[in-house]
């Protein structure tokens, strides 16, 4: 039986070209603000085809072998793509929460200093709330508290 490896939601995603900002455009102007709204959307797009593909898969490959190891490798591949799928579930909704910041011309700021984010982290993470300092000290903090 061939094992299918899961992959992270953000090494599935394809087709993309970085945003260049022309020379006195202002930030999150409404053709950047429009630029990253087609990302998210086509990264959207992507993870929903790869939950109908698990469902197929999960259909057609459904089978009840009379081997136990087979049985045991079935149920452990199984529970791996739904893991994946419930990770992308996740990442599915915060990808609406920030689609619908961007419909309230409030995305590309830093919800706790309110500096810009930045193209360029963006574009890494489209669904980051905090720039980069911010997010460096809240890991920090994470790290020392462990919550």
């Amino acid at each position: 039986m061939a094992k299918k490896t899961a992959q992270a939601p953000s090494e599935n995603f394809t087709d993309f070209t970085p945003y260049e900002m022309k020379k006195g455009e202002e930030y999150m102007s409404a053709e950047m603000l429009q630029h990253f709204k087609e990302l998210l959307l086509s990264w959207k797009q992507e993870l929903m085809e790869e939950v109908d593909r698990t469902m197929h898969h999960m259909q057609e490959d459904a089978a009840n072998y009379a081997d136990p190891s087979d049985r045991a490798t079935q149920e452990e591949e199984f529970s791996l793509e739904l893991r994946t799928r419930d990770r992308e579930r996740k990442l599915i909704k915060k990808i609406d929460k920030t689609i619908d910041r961007i419909d309230k011309d409030d995305y590309g700021f830093c919800d706790q200093c309110g500096v810009e984010i930045g193209t360029r982290r963006l574009e890494a993470r489209p669904t980051a709330t905090l720039c980069i300092d911010c997010k460096t000290l809240a890991e920090i903090r994470e790290r020392q508290t462990g919550i």
